[in-house]
Formats: C-alpha cells, sequence, structure tokens
C-alpha cells in the first residue's frame, strides 16, 4: 500500500506475531514447474510494506485474458497490486482505516499501471525481484490475475472506480477481502504460485517475508521482453 503516514506502524507488532505464527504451520511449496522452459520474465517489486507484480504488456496482451490492459495503450509492463478497498487508495491514511482493514475481513480494490521500462530496485527502500515462469504457468497467472477483477454480470471489461497511485494509472473493484491473515502480500504469493513458482501463499503477512522467499528464486540475469 503506497503513502502509508504513521498507521502502517501500528500494524507491525500484529503483523509480526501473526507472521510468526503462520509459518509454523506452513504447507510445503508447489515443486517447479514442469511444464516446459522458464521463457517470460515477471518482476515483484515491494516498497518494504507493499508489494505488486509487473509483467510484460505485449505477452499478457498475447494471452487475451486481461481486457483491462487495453485501459493502458504504449504501456511497455503492467503492474498488479491488490489491497483493501478503502486504505489503499486513500491518500492520508486515518487510525480508523488501519484497525479496520486489519482487524475485519474487507472489500478490495485492484492497482493497475502501465510502464514504460521494467521496474528496478535498490532506490528508496524499493526491491524488485526478477522471476520467469514457462508459457503455461504465465497463461496460468494471467488467469488468476483477470478473475480478481470484479465484473458485474455480462461485462466483460471492468471500469476503473478511480485514479491510481501514479499518473495515469487507474483502481478497479477486486475480488476478495482483504485482513490480516489475506493481505496484499498474500495475494502476491497466490498470484505467483498459480503461475508455477515455487512459494505458498501460506504463512505470508508481510513483504519483506515474502521478499525473502523469493530472493533464492530469483533470475536477475533475464530481460523484458
Amino acid at each position: 500500500m503506497e503513502r502509508q503516514g504513521m498507521g502502517r506502524w501500528l500494524l507491525l507488532p500484529a503483523l509480526a506475531l501473526c507472521a510468526a505464527w503462520l509459518a509454523t504451520c506452513e504447507s510445503a511449496p508447489p515443486p517447479p514447474s514442469a511444464d516446459g522452459p522458464r521463457t517470460h520474465p515477471i518482476r515483484v517489486a515491494s516498497n518494504g510494506w507493499h508489494t505488486a507484480i509487473i509483467v510484460p504488456a505485449p505477452a499478457l496482451a498475447a494471452t487475451g485474458l486481461l481486457p483491462e490492459a487495453a485501459d493502458f495503450p504504449g504501456a511497455a509492463h503492467l503492474e498488479f497490486g491488490w489491497g483493501d478497498r478503502v486504505y489503499y487508495p486513500a491518500k492520508d491514511k486515518t487510525l480508523g482505516m488501519t484497525l479496520a482493514a486489519a482487524l475485519a475481513p474487507t472489500p478490495a480494490v485492484m492497482h493497475m499501471a502501465g510502464l514504460r521500462a521494467a521496474p528496478e530496485g535498490g532506490g528508496a527502500g524499493r526491491e524488485v525481484v526478477a522471476l520467469a515462469l514457462t508459457e503455461a504457468g504465465f497463461r496460468r497467472m494471467a488467469e488468476a490475475l483477470s478473475a480478481t477483477f470484479e465484473r458485474p454480470a455480462g461485462v466483460e471489461r471492468a471500469a476503473p472506480v478511480s485514479r491510481g497511485l501514479y499518473p495515469g494509472s487507474r483502481f478497479y473493484h477486486a475480488r476478495g477481502t482483504f485482513h490480516l491473515l489475506n493481505t496484499c502480500n498474500t495475494w502476491t504469493a497466490r498470484m505467483l504460485s498459480s503461475g508455477g513458482v515455487s512459494v505458498s501463499p501460506s504463512g505470508v503477512v508481510t513483504a519483506d517475508g515474502l521478499m525473502f522467499r523469493l530472493r533464492g528464486l530469483s533470475h536477475p540475469a533475464i530481460e523484458p521482453e
């Protein structure tokens, strides 16, 4: 979640305890995918609190699975982040928003942004891990991303509900409920797992916890498509 303010720090002790407890019951991560070579580069970006998935826009368009991508013509990469419907888009976070997002299941939104270039880590607390999926794995993750969008019955393409966190980015209503045991980072792990990345969503609460698991799986030499 971007632009957190002081409210997010109130959650850190609870998040740490929750992550420690969940780690004791974590299931084994899925085995590496055996359905072909890993030719599709993707990235996972973290600002220390929130994680997002970045995929090459042409590869996603080729699947024909996510019509909302048409809202970002000319983008080389598309970024996806999931979070609480009230807290995530808010410019000024309040204590009430923080507690509501953490302690009770709340509706979700999808943040989607078009990027001109693949993001790099190493600045202002930002970390980027490069991964690679097989063609079949990329398609499965695209299906999972598409299924996260909340589309009214009979509507093939969701409409944006508000401006996003960056110039030109947008928020969309999303499926699922956000709470302390199902955070944006849990969602990111679930999407990656659907694509064949050997990371289990079980036990993932914080961005640091997820990035720790992904560092050993990174492919720093891959080039964007």
